[in-house]
């Protein structure tokens, strides 16, 4: 079994999937409010939200297999003051409601939380019309949008929390996998817009988000056990906007800089740190870790990252390439 398939203990129990954890989180907030709605485009299933559906029948509207009425229909309830989380699949919500989620929820200030659910190459053998590759890169060329794409459960817990609290437009991010936990944290480890450091080190540094920030922490301790060689592993939660004081800080030591995202390689997470620490004046050694491009081979999430480098040992080794350049 490849590392990326193996389910961890976590200390405090089985790891689960972020979308469970997302489901609770979002029961939790609805029995003390209302005004909490969920919208749905036939996403119930997929989106672990059944269990929401049963118990609050009169806060979850399903609009159907149509993903632009699903944004309107969320745009127009966030603006009578509802707290309005709207999930759907991630390759659909930021392609075909890409202009909904522009004019209706972007441009006009319509505090929709939108859950992009099974993302990145989750769908696996479903290919690359059901793979979210793009929706880093669509969604940072739009203002007014916090970019999200928790790690674990506890990130996924608190930003749910956290984004429900405020009158902002959220693109949040989740895919299907038990993700197990980073490490021990409470609710002040975890802030948008501020990376978590996983581990720290001396001689490189991993950026990662969303799912592949646990391959980095596995590659991290093998580089650790096998070469005597300290990585730190940052989890850069919130890709916009990104934590440029901490881009600053890790930069400065001069060390190489190496970013790991389950999206293209054009647009994303990689992009943006490149950009920022280049108009910075830095110059580390910098590679960025992605999809290719080109569409995806056919397999499951796990078989695609380890095609692509996106696991433990392929991160590992492309750090000992980066250290001998």
């Amino acid at each position: 079994m490849s590392t990326t398939e193996t389910t961890i203990e976590n200390k405090k129990g089985t790891a689960k999937a972020n979308l469970e954890v997302f489901s609770a989180t979002l029961q939790a907030l609805a029995e003390n409010d209302r005004g909490v709605l969920v919208v749905t485009s036939d996403s119930r299933g997929s989106g672990k939200l059944v269990p929401f559906g049963q118990k609050f029948p009169a806060q979850h509207i399903e609009v159907g297999i149509a993903e632009q009425n699903l944004v309107g229909v969320a745009a127009g309830l966030a603006s009578t003051g509802k707290k309005v989380f709207a999930v759907s699949p991630a390759c659909f919500l930021t392609a075909r409601a890409l202009e909904q989620i522009k004019n209706d929820v972007a441009y006009s200030d319509n505090p929709v939380k939108l859950i992009g659910i099974s993302a990145g190459v989750s769908y696996g053998a479903l290919g690359s019309t059901h793979h979210s590759l793009h929706d880093f890169a669509v969604l940072r060329a739009i203002n007014n949008i916090t970019v999200v794409a928790p790690a674990d459960n506890f990130e996924t817990e608190q930003a749910i929390k956290k984004a429900a609290a405020t009158t902002a437009p959220f693109y949040l991010r989740f895919g299907k996998k038990n993700m197990p936990l980073l490490k021990e944290a409470d609710e002040s480890d975890f802030e948008f817009g501020k990376g978590r450091v996983i581990i720290e080190g001396d001689d490189i540094t991993f950026i990662a988000t969303g799912e592949t920030v646990y391959p980095a922490k596995l590659a991290a301790e093998k580089l650790k056990n096998d070469f005597g060689i300290s990585a730190t592993v940052i989890s850069m939660h919130t890709i916009k906007p990104l934590d440029c004081d901490l881009l600053k800080r890790i930069a400065a030591s001069g060390k190489p800089i190496l970013t790991i995202e389950e999206h293209s390689v054009y647009g994303g997470l990689g992009e943006a740190c490149a950009s920022f620490l280049l108009q910075q004046g830095y110059r580390n050694r910098f590679k960025i870790m992605g999809i290719p491009d080109e569409y995806t081979v056919t397999g499951s999430q796990a078989e695609i990252f380890n095609h692509y480098g996106l696991s433990e040992s392929g991160i590992a080794q492309e750090a000992l390439t980066l250290l001998k350049e």
